[in-house]
């Protein structure tokens, strides 16, 4: 083999890597631009870093359900619905998208004033930059602390204040707020029972009526849902049900 065939692969190379400089010459200033040691910052000027309060916020909006649930209205309102719906036998309708949806615009509407003073006391200083997330947080819950005791039984306050094995407390500020929001709750819960059985014993009436009627004409074959339920139904619309029962929720956790 002569010496320009084995110089051949050498003479070939040089254009390929001629080439390809371009495309390595800026990684390879990148890489030297690059500290070797990098630092996490999550401080600027003795603040939070803006990823740092993105985390943050993003993980405050995951327990939005969670305050939605204990710490508003939503729970007396969708229980009180759900009851409704089981005394009238729809088990369909209204869905429960049609329920939650309800029951969530009624919650934003009888809360609206607390979440303004939410929005006034804590979110928008926090947003001018006059106070930190610390007293943002502490100045949030003064006015759901307030509205959550408003409603909240003295007993099941002090169920959960001895189980805790907390001092008793001699202001309302001297609650702790995880006493509070489980004795709300279930007082919340006992007050929704409470109305639902009142819902019950009307349509219950229907129902046992139906059912005699039935008996006595000798049509056991016939199930009773079958007539009872169109009269529960024009009853309950007979009687604007819809706006009594609303109006009554809504003053109630007013």
């Amino acid at each position: 083999m002569s010496t320009r065939d084995q110089n051949l692969p050498l003479r070939l190379s040089r254009p390929l890597a001629l080439a390809f400089l371009p495309l390595v010459l800026p990684f390879s200033c990148l890489a030297a631009a690059t500290d070797p040691n990098p630092q996490l910052n999550l401080t600027q000027n003795n603040a939070l870093s803006l990823p740092i309060q993105i985390v943050l916020i993003l993980t405050l909006l995951s327990f939005i359900p969670a305050i939605l649930i204990s710490m508003t209205c939503f729970t007396r309102l969708i229980v009180v619905f759900h009851f409704l719906r089981q005394a009238l036998g729809t088990t369909e309708a209204p869905n429960n998208q049609v329920l939650l949806g309800l029951a969530l615009f009624l919650t934003m509407f009888v809360m609206g004033p607390v979440f303004a003073r939410v929005h006034t006391e804590a979110l928008a200083p926090l947003m001018a930059g006059q106070i930190s997330h610390t007293e943002a947080l502490t100045r949030a819950l003064v006015p759901l602390r307030a509205y959550m005791l408003k409603h909240t039984r003295e007993r099941d306050l002090a169920l959960f204040i001895q189980l805790s094995g907390s001092p008793r407390p001699r202001t309302p500020d001297d609650v702790p707020t995880t006493a509070l929001v489980p004795a709300y709750m279930i007082s919340e819960l006992k007050t929704a029972f409470q109305i639902g059985f009142v819902l019950f014993i009307p349509f219950l009436i229907i129902d046992m009526a139906v059912s005699s009627v039935l008996l006595s004409m000798g049509m056991m074959q016939l199930p009773p849902v079958i007539i009872s339920m169109p009269l529960k139904i024009l009853l309950f619309v007979m009687v604007d049900g819809w706006y009594l029962i609303v109006g009554s929720l809504v003053r109630s956790v007013m």
